[in-house]
């Protein structure tokens, strides 16, 4: 025996489904009301409220505009670290002075992968161009001393030092 469907009146998920196809269609006489009444006569009929046209883009272009500039900056960051790499300071031939210039060229490598997500995110192609070179640096600076000690290049290193 089949089950009668139950009546849409007392039945809230039909009541839910018939209120958004109602929305939906915005067709016939309600559609009417609903295009000519004011804001908040629209929400009081339908329930759903209207966008705001005035002012409502200006906090969006206000946080568009931040981040845009927080991009910048963290593109600025990398690439300061990128070029100060070449001037390393410090004897990176074996040991832990080889761990720390390793773990710099890692946080170049890591900044680059960083700001390449934000800026596809942000559909931000220049910054997205510009962090894969970032990327790509780090990994010549990696290259240069990994290279040797693994015996791919035509010179030798070590990882340690030797006593």
């Amino acid at each position: 025996m089949a089950n009668t469907p139950p009546d849409a009146a007392s039945d809230p998920m039909a009541r839910e489904v018939n209120r958004l196809l109602a929305q939906l269609s915005r067709t016939g006489p309600q559609a009417d009301r609903v295009r000519d009444a004011p804001p908040s006569e629209v929400h009081r009929q339908t329930g759903v409220r209207q966008p705001r046209r005035a002012g409502a883009s200006a906090p969006a272009a206000d946080l568009a505009r931040r981040q845009a500039l927080g991009l910048w900056g963290r593109v600025l960051l990398g690439v300061a670290l990128g070029l100060s790499l070449t001037q390393w300071p410090y004897p990176r031939a074996c040991g832990w002075s080889l761990a720390g210039y390793l773990g710099a060229v890692a946080m170049v490598v890591l900044s680059g992968a960083w700001i390449a997500f934000a800026s596809w995110r942000l559909r931000k192609g220049g910054v997205h161009l510009l962090a894969q070179v970032l990327v790509y640096w780090g990994v010549v600076l990696a290259a240069e001393q990994i290279l040797p000690r693994i015996g791919y290049a035509a010179e030798t290193a070590t990882w340690r030092c030797e006593r």
